[in-house]
């Protein structure tokens, strides 16, 4: 197993960190508030650690979990301490109504991540059609969830689906980079499926290969 950085406290980050210890990676958390990432390395447990927000993450696999609000000038802050890294954008660039997107309209969210890394880091969308506590969960029903997955780099995105599958989830990759617009309106779906058609934040899709 390998060591995965998690730059956020908030539930996703403690979804994929809880997976992640039970899987057997060793997590660092890392936040601008060192009080929240001690109280969340702690709730993970399995000797997960607390690194110093804005340092080097000590994982080659960083996991950028916080609000696409804070997410640019997070990557911004970090600068070159992510380089060579392999950054998966969790988030969803949605607007505070849940009726559209933030980001410039000839962009997407990992596409404005992937400007502001470091020239020689690798971003890969993933997680971001996944509610927090469904994803803590593991499965629906003893069925593995679904992970969409879309990058450019066919070795970062074979390193995040194996990262995915030693979770208990099953990967799906979309295509290129260009497709996180999909999964980013996807996210945007599913919010608003919850809050209307469904009545419920406990649900997720499923792909039925035959």
């Amino acid at each position: 197993m390998s060591t995965i950085s998690i730059i956020g406290s908030g539930d996703m980050a403690a979804a994929i960190g809880g997976l992640a210890a039970k899987a057997g990676h060793t997590v660092e958390v890392m936040s601008c508030d060192a009080a929240k990432a001690r109280v969340l390395a702690e709730q993970i447990g399995a000797g997960a650690t607390t690194g110093t927000f804005g340092a080097a993450p000590a994982g080659d696999i960083v996991i950028l979990a916080v609000p696409y609000s804070a997410v640019l000038d997070v990557v911004k802050h970090y600068g070159e301490e992510l380089a060579g890294k392999l950054l998966v954008d969790i988030t969803n660039p949605v607007a505070p109504d849940f009726t559209s997107f933030v980001t410039p309209e000839d962009s997407f969210g990992a596409q404005e991540i992937a400007k502001a890394a470091p020239a020689d880091a690798e971003v890969v969308k993933a997680f971001n059609t996944q509610f927090s506590h469904v994803l803590a969960a593991g499965s629906v029903e003893g069925k593995p969830l679904d992970v969409f997955i879309a990058g450019d780099d066919a070795l970062a995105k074979e390193r995040v689906s194996t990262f995915i599958e030693s979770l208990g989830l099953r990967p799906l990759d979309v295509g290129g980079l260009h497709m996180a617009q999909t999964l980013e309106a996807l996210g945007l779906m599913m919010i608003g499926l919850a809050k209307n058609g469904a009545g419920t934040w406990d649900l997720a899709l499923n792909v039925d290969i035959g």
